[in-house]
């Protein structure tokens, strides 16, 4: 059950990635093609694409480690969890890791450097991935933690933008967070 619900995530994701590029590839030739072949445009769209993707590689990997190192108890697979993490980014947020990951789209979008993409695909996959993450992530989180997960989620908000959180997700270091969520 488990690994299928992953195939499908992964399955949608290189959707979204390659559908999304195609899709504005293909719009951008019939109506703005003078912009798409614009070079300066695709430089400051790729630096910024650059820029946007290590920050969702950090996010990735600094909620990765810390998930790793505090949510597993025993020997579980990799990439598995069997442990609640209430403390560090997920103080802050309940889903820090998709946080920085919905950034992922816009990303790509931004190094391919496609208009369409990059204002109305992306961003309609970002709206997507909040869907997935409330109706899919949130139900499978309740079912393996239940009653503690409900009180977290409770408290702690699905993404926050407090200053303090964005700047630890996104270091470069990894910088632990305060335990409290102000």
């Amino acid at each position: 059950m488990k690994r299928t619900s992953t195939l499908s995530r992964i399955g949608i994701w290189i959707l979204f990635l390659f559908g999304g590029a195609i899709g504005g590839i293909f719009w951008d030739l019939s109506c703005c093609a003078r912009l798409f072949f614009n070079p300066y445009f695709h430089l400051i769209t790729f630096v910024a694409g650059i820029w946007l993707m290590r920050l969702v590689m950090r996010a990735s990997r600094n909620t990765g480690r810390y998930l790793a190192r505090l949510g597993k108890k025993g020997d579980i697979p990799k990439f598995e969890t069997n442990q609640l993490v209430t403390t560090g980014y997920y103080a802050c947020m309940r889903h820090p890791m998709h946080f920085g990951l919905l950034f992922f789209p816009l990303a790509w979008a931004l190094m391919v450097g496609s208009i369409t993409f990059i204002a109305i695909i992306a961003p309609a996959e970002i709206l997507l991935m909040i869907l997935m993450i409330k109706l899919f992530e949130e139900k499978e989180a309740l079912h393996k933690f239940g009653e503690a997960y409900l009180e977290y989620s409770k408290k702690t908000p699905m993404f926050s933008l407090n200053a303090s959180c964005l700047k630890a997700l996104f270091s470069k270091n990894g910088i632990e967070i305060n335990q409290n969520k102000s």
